[in-house]
């Protein structure tokens, strides 16, 4: 594609044409399931949910973090691109220090020793990582920290990270949610991984994310306004719980 490009442009002269370089226009791409589709997931399942407005659904989950619960997170369209950028993710806390093994070993099914890069509301990026007063939407940048005390699962041994810096205007709710749990911890980040466990693709669809819900040491599944506590679901039909193989990596 750059090839492509150097000839559009350099030889063969041709105008550019910038885009906005928003996560809208750039990497949620994918497809989406609206709130009744979701529903349909739920009731054909016979599973146990809470449908909440966004207010009372960050307050819930951020409590959830905050008492070191592991949270699926399923929102609108799936990212496109290299990162899980807060539509298909799998949220943590980073306050506690065996974080970091609990979601290796537990939800990815990974060596234990593998890092987790930290989502950051945009405003207090500068405070808690050495930005520059950049701006690290996509997640690909490494970048130096002095807070492995306070949130010692996403930052390396080496005091580095590889952040994620988030804003209002690009991811309203997972910016409420963040928020909410700043007010709660005074701590403005989580741990956000891909929505899937080692050797699977990122989840796509509602049963993608049930599937993988049940399959690993999940406390809490968000889909959409729907929220499913395991200890609610002990229960489930058996699709829920076959295990599909993939080649690990």
């Amino acid at each position: 594609m750059g090839a492509a490009y150097t000839g559009w442009y350099h030889y063969l002269k041709k105008d550019r044409i910038y885009l906005n370089n928003s996560l809208n226009d750039q990497a949620y791409l994918g497809s989406s399931y609206t709130n009744e589709a979701i529903e349909k997931y739920l009731n054909s399942y016979n599973l146990t949910y809470t449908k909440l407005d966004n207010v009372t659904l960050c307050d819930t989950v951020s409590s959830a973090l905050k008492q070191k619960q592991i949270v699926g997170w399923f929102q609108d369209e799936m990212e496109f691109g290299p990162r899980a950028l807060g539509h298909r993710s799998i949220l943590a806390s980073p306050l506690f220090e065996d974080m970091k093994k609990h979601v290796n070993l537990n939800i990815k099914f990974r060596e234990g020793f593998r890092p987790f890069a930290p989502i950051v509301l945009e405003e207090d990026c500068n405070a808690w990582f050495d930005m520059k007063h950049t701006i690290s939407k996509y997640m690909l940048f490494t970048v130096k920290s002095n807070k492995r005390n306070e949130i010692p699962s996403c930052i390396h041994e080496d005091n580095t990270a590889r952040v994620q810096t988030l804003n209002k205007e690009e991811n309203k709710l997972l910016h409420e949610l963040i928020s909410n749990f700043k007010l709660k911890t005074e701590c403005p980040v989580l741990i956000n991984t891909s929505f899937n466990v080692r050797g699977e693709p990122i989840v796509e669809s509602p049963l993608d994310a049930l599937r993988c819900f049940f399959h690993t040491k999940m406390d809490v599944l968000v889909l959409g306004n729907f929220v499913l506590n395991k200890v609610d679901n002990l229960k489930v039909d058996e699709q829920l719980i076959v295990s599909k193989n993939y080649e690990l990596d």
